[in-house]
């Protein structure tokens, strides 16, 4: 029996990890690399490295190159299943890497218990450990144990940014969107053409006679959303669109 901690390079994971391997010493550690995070994520991982006394085990796609790769070759970009690139670039990298009696690590937090018992709903043949949740930490007090522990936060959250995720997430919402446009305009603009070359918009918007409509990048208002209102926009395990819908954005 293995144990597999399922490091994002997100500070709650990180934590997981770090908890995980005071009970399992032996425990894997695993990184599934999607190309298009941000280049301060290599220092991240090198200083947990560090932090672990253990190597990281990164995972890549043979097939996609990054995110922008699923989404040119393959035309899809989120629907209510989630989205292609968490699919190809984490969910078939964890699968075909875990073995059936694994006991696997995920960094749900303390307020993350409906979630946590979501994928234990969907995956019933996944032997789960939440250390975070067992030990009642936050994803803010995660913050505080690695500065504690002398390790700088990812960029990311220092941007102001709620998760370590890829830059761009089509999960995001106007708001994020919106900041999106601000800090990276390159990524912006990019995923504005990649959205009116697939016909696909990202956002939504239920103004007017209340019926939902496509809100393209390009022509999103600038003062659209309220990204500290946005709900989290987590990925992984549970990249599901349906609970991150809420009644500003999308």
């Amino acid at each position: 029996m293995r144990i597999v901690s399922w490091f994002s390079c997100g500070a709650a994971s990180a934590v997981a990890t770090k908890i995980a391997l005071e009970t399992y010493p032996q425990a894997l550690i695993v990184y599934c690399d999607t190309g298009s995070e941000h280049p301060d994520n290599k220092r991240f991982l090198k200083d947990c490295e560090n932090w672990f006394g253990k190597e990281i085990k990164i995972l890549r796609s043979e097939k996609y190159k990054d995110t922008w790769d699923v989404f040119e070759r393959t035309k899809y970009l989120s629907g209510v299943k989630g989205a292609r690139c968490t699919t190809e670039l984490k969910k078939v990298l964890r699968n075909e890497f875990q073995q059936v009696d694994d006991v696997q690590v995920f960094g749900f937090d303390a307020t993350e218990t409906k979630r946590a018992s979501k994928f234990k709903d969907n995956n019933p043949e996944v032997i789960l450990y939440t250390p975070l949740i067992d030990k009642n930490i936050s994803k803010k007090e995660c913050f505080k144990m690695l500065q504690d522990a002398g390790i700088k936060l990812p960029a990311m959250y220092l941007l102001g940014y709620k998760n370590n995720n890829c830059i761009g997430c089509v999960k995001g919402q106007s708001g994020y969107w919106n900041k999106i446009r601000k800090d990276f305009p390159d990524v912006f603009e990019r995923m504005a053409k990649i959205e009116r070359k697939l016909n696909a918009a990202i956002n939504k918007s239920y103004a007017g006679d209340g019926k939902r409509k496509r809100v393209f990048l390009d022509e999103l208002d600038p003062t659209s959303g309220r990204y500290e209102s946005e709900k989290s926009i987590g990925c992984g395990v549970l990249c599901d669109i349906g609970e991150l819908e809420n009644e500003d954005g999308r």
